[in-house]
């Protein structure tokens, strides 16, 4: 019973590992998303351009790159941030983005 006990916990520490990075990439890809669909909608009412990424920044982890493309007909925000292995992890950063486009309101000037 001990020598089962002594191989299965190893393995279920980095099945937990694993299952908790994963975690902490599914949250950081939810908060790219929300953040760059709160983004265009700023865009796409007009707001000034380093409003727009300030919001975004906001709701974003730190490091994320932020990139604001207005248009005439639609208004694209861009995030892409990069989730760090937790110390001691022997994990790869991950590199995740979201995108969200917006109609641009009509009157609104890019």
């Amino acid at each position: 019973m001990t020598a089962e006990a002594a191989v299965l916990l190893p393995v279920l520490l980095i099945v937990l590992g694993a299952a908790l990075w994963a975690v902490a990439i599914v949250g950081v890809q939810l908060q790219c998303v929300d953040a760059a669909r709160a983004g265009a909608r700023a865009a796409a009412r007009g707001e000034v351009i380093d409003e727009v990424r300030r919001t975004v920044l906001r709701a974003v982890p730190a490091g994320a790159r932020v990139e604001v493309i207005p248009g005439t007909e639609t208004t694209r925000v861009e995030v892409v941030a990069v989730v760090e292995p937790f110390p001691g992890a022997v994990l790869p950063p991950v590199r995740v983005t979201a995108a969200a486009v917006s109609a641009t309101e009509p009157g609104v000037v890019p």
